[in-house]
């Protein structure tokens, strides 16, 4: 396994655009680039080295000719440029805050392109899979997990597809909660295309990321190496629906070679949709019945409870307070319910937030935060 780079400083972005360029070549993965890393005691040395030093470095002759061809016609700085540019945000493997659980696995993604935010908080987080034709039944148990697990602060990782990955980002959003998008494609490849309002929601209160550069399209052939980093980014991967063949089992496979837990929701045994999943169970998944079930296998205990908030002595913090609940409520409809001017609510609400008692949760839509709220650490 590949560990975080010796140092782990934070990136500038001169070193950064050679990342960029490493993340475009094929044929130079975490582990080869390890080792050039190591040859030439940085990014920037690495990339600019001679084909006879990478040879000496241990590259293979096509590779180094790949490499060579590659990197001449890259305009690395134009391509940063682009990037952040559009908004979006690159992490590499080098960085102080690239994600932990990304570190554990057999090849942890070179670079990362991040819509949103990673926060420190996500390592206690749970992937929701399955298939992107679920019934009635595997939605609702996808978004009761969802929802109970983000109301219990657990980040909630997937894919963003149709079907199960896109109920359980929703629910999780729906809780207040943190989530995660892990795509098949470049971060302005947003695919399926109707998720692109959802993309965004989650990029407001969480993170769309992929290790896919600008310009990637979804290719099938994507998917599979994708869900390392879906189950990567968790400590657990939940199964809600799956077929004998479907790619959700890719992810659970993953998991277990990451030695991450795996849960399967047990399905009625006629159900072709949920051949797989009964299997994994069979196989020895824990059952998920319930978010107690994944907490208590998770091993998450809780180590702080904080006291009810009381309430603020300002009037009208005491009114907008008052008007959000645990669900959703849009910026105009609270401002209708508060009759309050929308220079005024605006302001009463960014004070609510700085103190904990307030979260937009995407889209202008707030949310009250939850009190008191558990924190968790790992067992």
């Amino acid at each position: 396994m590949l560990g975080r780079l010796s140092g782990g400083s934070i990136i500038s972005s001169r070193q950064l655009k050679y990342w960029l360029g490493f993340n475009r070549v094929s044929g130079i993965g975490p582990v080869r680039l390890r080792a050039l890393l190591e040859a030439f005691r940085g990014v920037e040395a690495a990339w600019m080295a001679s084909p006879a030093q990478l040879r000496a470095a241990g590259l293979g002759q096509k590779t180094v000719e790949k490499f060579i061809q590659a990197r001449d016609v890259m305009d690395l700085d134009a391509e940063l440029e682009r990037v952040l540019g559009m908004g979006f945000k690159l992490m590499s493997l080098d960085d102080a805050d690239y994600p932990e659980g990304l570190t554990e696995i057999h090849s942890p993604p070179i670079l990362l392109h991040i819509w949103g935010e990673l926060l420190p908080e996500d390592r206690v987080a749970a992937a929701i899979v399955g298939t992107r034709r679920a019934n009635p039944y595997g939605k609702a148990v996808a978004r009761d997990l969802a929802s109970g697990l983000a109301a219990s602060g657990v980040t909630i990782v997937s894919g963003m597809a149709r079907g199960i990955d896109g109920i359980a980002h929703k629910a999780a959003l729906e809780a207040g909660g943190r989530t995660i998008a892990v795509l098949g494609s470049g971060l302005d490849q947003i695919y399926p295309p109707e998720h692109r309002k959802l993309a965004r929601s989650i990029a407001e209160a969480g993170a769309v990321v992929t290790d896919y550069p600008l310009g990637t399209r979804p290719e099938g052939s994507n998917f599979p190496p994708r869900n390392r980093i879906i189950s990567g980014l968790s400590l657990a991967v939940i199964v809600v629906q799956a077929g004998e063949r479907s790619g959700a089992l890719i992810t659970a496979n993953f998991a277990v070679e990451q030695g991450r837990d795996v849960f399967g929701v047990p399905g009625r045994i006629y159900d072709r949709g949920s051949k797989g999943v009964n299997r994994l169970i069979s196989q020895g998944a824990f059952p998920a019945t319930s978010v107690d079930d994944v907490l208590e296998v998770l091993n998450l205990d809780l180590v702080a409870q904080a006291a009810p908030a009381t309430l603020p002595e300002d009037k009208t913090e005491r009114l907008v307070l008052g008007r959000l609940g645990p669900e959703p409520i849009h910026i105009d409809e609270l401002r209708a319910r508060t009759d309050l001017p929308i220079a005024d609510l605006t302001a009463c609400l960014s004070i609510l937030e700085l103190r904990g008692q307030a979260r937009q949760v995407g889209g202008m839509h707030y949310v009250r935060a939850r009190e008191p709220r558990a924190e968790y650490r790992l067992g």
